[in-house]
C-alpha cells in the first residue's frame, strides 16, 4: 500500500475528489462565507438597534417635553428604530392637530397608522438577510448529501475495474464523499442557530415597539 493511498487528510481528499464533488464543496464554502457575513452584520445591527432603543426609552420616560424630544429625534440624535416610530407618530399628530376641525379620534388614529407604517419599515430592514440564513440552513445539508451520493457512486463505479475490491481501494472515495456532507453541515448549523437567535431578538424588539406605540397613543390621547 503506497503512502498516497493511505493519505486521507481533508486537503488531500478535497484535491483528489471528482469535479462534481469539488463544485459542490466550492458552492458550500461560498454559502458558508456568505452566511457568516450576514451573521456578523446582523449581530452588529441588532445590537445597535437595542442600544439606540434603550437610549431613546430612557429619554422618553425621563419626563421631558415631547416637543423637545421630537426635535432631537428629528435631528437623528437617537438613531433609528423606536425613535423613528415616535417621530412619525408625533409628526402626523402635530400635522392633524394644526387642522382647525380635526377630529381627536382621527388625529390619534392617524398617528397610530404612521407609527405602524414606520414600524413595518424598520422590521423589514431588520429582517433583511434572515431568509438567506434560513435558505442556507435548509438546503446546505441536501447539497452536501448530493455531493456525498455522487462521490460514493463514483467510488463504487471505480471498483468495476478492480479485480479484488478491498477497503483500502474504496475508503478514499467514500471519505472524500463524506467530506461534502461535513462541509454542508458546517454551513448549515451556524445559519440555523443564527436565524433562530435573530428571529427571537427581532420578536422581542417587536413586542417592545408594540408596547411603546400603545403607551405613546395613550399619552397622545391625553394631549387633545
Amino acid at each position: 500500500m503506497t503512502p498516497a493511498a493511505t493519505d486521507l487528510s481533508i486537503a488531500t481528499l478535497i484535491l483528489q475528489a471528482t469535479i462534481p464533488v469539488q463544485l459542490v464543496m466550492l458552492l458550500l464554502v461560498v454559502l458558508s462565507i456568505s452566511s457568516w457575513t450576514v451573521i456578523f452584520k446582523k449581530l452588529l445591527s441588532i445590537r445597535e438597534i437595542n442600544r439606540q432603543t434603550d437610549s431613546f426609552e430612557e429619554a422618553f420616560w425621563s419626563g421631558g417635553e415631547l416637543m423637545a424630544l421630537y426635535e432631537r429625534t428629528s435631528q437623528g440624535v437617537y438613531g433609528q428604530g423606536l425613535s423613528r416610530i415616535f417621530e412619525a407618530g408625533m409628526r402626523e399628530f402635530l400635522k392633524l392637530r394644526q387642522q382647525s376641525k380635526a377630529d381627536p379620534s382621527l388625529m390619534l388614529e392617524g398617528a397610530r397608522r404612521a407609527m405602524r407604517a414606520t414600524s413595518q419599515r424598520e422590521f423589514d430592514s431588520l429582517e433583511h438577510g434572515l431568509p438567506f440564513l434560513a435558505t442556507v440552513g435548509s438546503v446546505s445539508p441536501y447539497i452536501g448529501l448530493f455531493g456525498t451520493v455522487w462521490g460514493i457512486m463514483h467510488a463504487f463505479t471505480g471498483l468495476a475495474n478492480v479485480q479484488q475490491a478491498t477497503l483500502a481501494s474504496v475508503a478514499p472515495g467514500i471519505a472524500e464523499a463524506l467530506v461534502a456532507t461535513a462541509i454542508g453541515l458546517f454551513a448549515a448549523i451556524p445559519a440555523v442557530v443564527a436565524y433562530n437567535r435573530y428571529a427571537t431578538d427581532i420578536d422581542r424588539l417587536s413586542n417592545r415597539f408594540e408596547t411603546f406605540m400603545e403607551e405613546f397613543s395613550n399619552i397622545l390621547h391625553r394631549q387633545h
